[in-house]
């Protein structure tokens, strides 16, 4: 399956994802700046900020409530749509997601 980051220069990273793959662990294997997921997925650092474009933020679901506090914390603005990469896992229905790589 298949996923691009957007960063905030325009380029684009495109990468294969597995099933059940955090988005996380799939920008730290393709390299991507800026997503550094420092706290190894534990919801503590939030440096592995990302905004989902709104036609993926439903199939991407909403931040649990933990995490919805913790984004409150992010270097770069959150928005509507910020998610932790962490908290987000491959599937079927995200094949083709695009995600926006705020600049910190």
């Amino acid at each position: 399956m298949k996923v691009t980051w957007r960063l905030a220069d325009g380029r684009e990273i495109s990468a294969d994802a597995t099933a059940g793959e955090t988005l996380k662990d799939a920008a730290l294997a393709a390299g991507v700046p800026h997503i550094l997921g420092e706290c190894g997925g534990s919801m503590s650092c939030a440096t592995c900020h990302v905004v989902l474009p709104p036609e993926w933020a439903e199939k991407a679901g909403p931040p649990g409530e933990f995490e919805d506090a913790i984004l409150d914390t992010t270097e770069a603005p959150r928005q509507a749509t910020s998610r932790l990469s962490c908290q987000i896992e491959m599937h079927p229905g995200l094949d083709g997601l695009t995600l926006i790589v705020p600049e910190p």
